[in-house]
């Protein structure tokens, strides 16, 4: 087995200071810069993450953040009030931009969005 002290995961932005704004002022995540030019960011229960510039950035084709939610309606009315827009994979999503697994069995209601750089972010509520 492994010996660890810590882990965490990353992954890339196209742009430092616009995904610091982005995941501090309308996510509202605790976001640091460390020395090498890296976002610290501290999420909801203490876990962390780091984001890291790359010039040659390609958005990632699968959700790199979940976020969970309490009320997923008051948590996508908040993203709608902050400029954000909804995904809509596949066409599943009702009106408001949520597919609701839960009516029908089929796992959590979730809504997905990007964040500045392109990257697949969802709400969620279990």
């Amino acid at each position: 087995m492994l010996t660890t002290a810590h882990a965490f995961n990353g992954f890339s932005v196209k742009d430092i200071d616009e995904a610091e704004a982005f995941y501090h002022g309308v996510l509202g995540f605790t976001v640091s810069k460390n020395d090498m030019g890296i976002l610290d960011l501290t999420l909801p229960g203490g876990a962390t993450t780091i984001l890291y510039p790359k010039d040659d950035h390609v958005p990632a084709t699968f959700t790199v953040l979940n976020i969970e939610v309490k009320d997923i309606d008051a948590a996508v009315a908040e993203l709608a009030e902050a400029g954000v827009t909804l995904e809509n994979y596949g066409g599943y999503a009702d009106e408001r931009g949520i597919m609701r697994g839960k009516s029908v069995g089929m796992g959590p209601d979730i809504a997905w969005f990007l964040d500045p750089s392109g990257n697949i972010l969802s709400v969620l509520s279990a």
